[in-house]
């Protein structure tokens, strides 16, 4: 028997390292291993010692792309337990933060990260000197409109300094956020634009089984309030995420895998589960960019998540406006904040999909322990499910095409490694009978 074997030492377009293995011998994969070796950033065991007070600075810099949503997810679950009362408007100026941050994550993805593998290129800079510098240009000025939003109310955009515990240190003024209006309404209009291009690709298909879960909200798309439900029946809160679902130690992997407690089975956070579970929800602009991508729904096509993002920039963009039209800066910027002992818990759906977040607090405001389960480590199970399930109808393609393939699967999750490790290198092994 003779080996082949493929190897990239490192796979762009997503954040963090790790490798993918693969085996074939005569024509059946028999061995296949997403390999997170990313070293674990320990951030759940710095956190124990630490004030809650200090909580949205640390759990910031978890990542440089989603900081609002790990903010968020600690500040409200800690306000629960602590029984604060927000000052009115709060809320609102949270929720159009997230927008920001949904913006600039999802327009990174689409035009930065997946475009590229649906156009034949390695990069956006290849895109651009292939006759799309124009797209790309859109994509940047729409991730640059996010990233903006997020630093006029979050004091910056990467790891934003004015959120706290119990509201905003300031509260930003009304002709800081009303100047975003006219960028917001072009950004209506492209995001169509945007709609048009994802709808033009030639775009694989996987039909494949798939338990999607995300948060549903009584009259609205969800972002941080709501139960936690699935595609299959399932609704549970916050505090019952841990029961519902389990983390699994795999050997080839530093980061946890998620599974439905009573199956064992994975399941599929993300946008695409968003849209699954909340179609009734979606805004005008939203749905006019559903109908010109032609996504019909329901699906569990994991190709289809390109789309579901655009989707959604639209709605972000819609409730942006919505929300800076109907602005009134929080006076105070913030509640008073009492810390008592208990366990806090919450999720909030970052960009990437459903994140959760639980802290076992002591009486004085130290907590004791932490715990943090990113949209990623919960999809890195259902990624592995995807290449075994498509990897086999493409195996008689070379090598190249194969790899890029196997990258346009992980890709389609948006993965977050630094995130998950509480990619990649790509290996492929062939044996043939000789």
């Amino acid at each position: 028997m003779t080996h082949r074997s493929v190897e990239v030492p490192v796979v762009a377009r997503v954040e963090g390292e790790g490798a993918l293995h693969v085996r074939v011998d005569d024509g059946v994969i028999t061995r296949l291993e997403l390999e997170i070796y990313e070293p674990p950033r320990f951030f759940e065991a710095f956190l124990a010692g630490r004030n809650v007070m200090e909580v949205p600075d640390i759990v910031a810099r978890i990542c440089g792309i989603c900081p609002v949503a790990y903010q968020s997810t600690a500040m409200f679950g800690l306000e629960r337990l602590f029984e604060v009362e927000l000052p009115s408007g709060v809320e609102a100026l949270r929720r159009l933060l997230y927008m920001a941050e949904w913006i600039e994550s999802h327009m990174l993805h689409v035009h930065l990260l997946a475009l590229p593998d649906f156009l034949g290129v390695d990069s956006a800079i290849e895109l651009a000197q292939r006759g799309f510098k124009a797209e790309v240009e859109r994509g940047l000025r729409l991730k640059r409109l996010g990233n903006e939003l997020m630093a006029a109310i979050g004091g910056r955009e990467i790891h934003p300094v004015n959120p706290r515990i119990g509201g905003f240190w300031r509260s930003p003024r009304r002709r800081e956020v009303d100047a975003f209006v006219p960028r917001l309404e072009d950004a209506a209009r492209e995001i169509l634009d945007v709609a048009d291009l994802v709808a033009s690709l030639e775009v694989p298909v996987l039909t494949r089984d798939a338990e999607l879960v995300a948060m549903v909200e009584e009259g609205r798309y969800p972002i941080d309030h709501g139960d936690v439900a699935s595609t299959r029946g399932r609704r549970w809160r916050a505090d019952e995420h841990e029961a519902v679902t389990r983390e699994l130690h795999v050997e080839h992997s530093n980061a946890l895998h998620s599974v439905m407690a009573d199956t064992g089975e994975p399941y599929v956070v993300g946008p695409l589960a968003r849209v699954v579970l909340n179609e009734a929800a979606l805004t005008p602009v939203a749905r006019e960019a559903k109908a010109r991508l032609g996504l019909t729904l329901p699906t569990v096509d994991p190709f289809a998540s390109m789309a579901a993002r655009v989707v959604e920039t639209a709605l972000a963009i819609e409730e942006a406006l919505r929300l800076i039209r109907a602005y009134e800066p929080p006076d105070p910027p913030h509640a008073g904040v009492v810390p008592r002992a208990g366990r806090a818990t919450w999720t909030t759906e970052a960009p990437r999909g459903t994140i959760y977040h639980r802290y076992d607090v002591a009486a004085d405001g130290t907590i004791v322990e932490a715990k943090i389960v990113p949209p990623t480590s919960q999809n890195l199970r259902h990624m592995e499910h995807d290449l075994r399930e498509f990897l086999p109808s493409v195996l008689d393609r070379p090598d190249d095409e194969l790899t890029r393939l196997a990258e346009m699967i992980v890709r389609n999750y948006d993965p977050c490694i630094s995130c998950a490790t509480h990619f990649l290198r790509v290996e492929i092994e062939r044996g043939d009978e000789g």
